[in-house]
């Protein structure tokens, strides 16, 4: 089981990582004309905000169990990204667009909490 994960956390890892580094790197228009309509609706600081709290959320799911310091802070890590994904499932659906994709993260990131918690090793 801890294997599997240890894969969920770097796969999550990644999709954060990548998702939040755009978030950080790309000005807010950039990221409305890529697709990411939502962005209209939140302030630039709110949007670097988000970009670094996943970011952050990516280095907590990997960094404690890897070094094995603090692991009490990956399922932390993990809840907090769902939660996260609560919010941009609320605001997808209000928008009228597709919330699957961070529905699927937000339930992955849970599973990974509970793995961690059960198997915290």
């Amino acid at each position: 089981m801890i294997v599997v994960a240890w894969i969920l956390q770097v796969v999550l890892a990644l999709a954060f990582l990548a998702a939040g580094g755009m978030k950080l790197a790309r000005p807010r228009p950039a990221l409305v004309g890529a697709g990411m309509g939502w962005a209209e609706d939140f302030s630039d600081p709110a949007v670097k905000t988000i970009g670094a709290l996943e970011v952050l959320g990516a280095l907590g799911l990997v960094l404690p169990a890897l070094f094995g310091v603090a692991t009490w802070l990956v399922p932390a890590a993990a809840i907090g990204l769902a939660l996260t994904m609560a919010g941009a499932v609320v605001v997808h659906v209000r928008r009228r667009e597709t919330f699957v994709p961070p529905l699927v993260l937000g339930v992955l990131a849970l599973v990974l909490a509970v793995l961690r918690i059960a198997y915290p090793g």
